[in-house]
């Protein structure tokens, strides 16, 4: 039994932006994540935590991805989250800096 067709996405660009949204956006998102954590908290706790943790992150950050209609905004809503991760880490960092 064939796909529908009106489910399939004939175009290159929309696939090619939920790809790279899920592999490297969900990817850096996940990252950032545990790095601000690890930079208000023990971070040898976090990484040791975030073996396991960070990989089912990006695998729930794939699957939404993957869900919504448009990859590009989910590029621009893991930009945005990455951009606040970043200045959490960056503040976490500059407040702690013994941690």
């Amino acid at each position: 039994m064939p796909a529908n067709s009106k489910y399939l996405n004939p175009s290159f660009w929309p696939r090619f932006s939920k790809i790279t949204a899920a592999i490297i956006g969900g990817f850096i998102v996940s990252i950032l994540f545990h790095l601000a954590i690890a930079s208000w908290l023990d971070h040898v706790d976090v990484i040791i935590t975030s073996t396991y943790s960070a990989i089912i992150l990006w695998v729930c950050l794939m699957i939404i991805a993957f869900l919504a209609k448009n990859g590009w905004k989910i590029w621009g809503i893991y930009v945005i989250t990455s951009i606040i991760l970043a200045i959490i880490m960056f503040y976490g960092k500059a407040l702690n800096p013994l941690i």
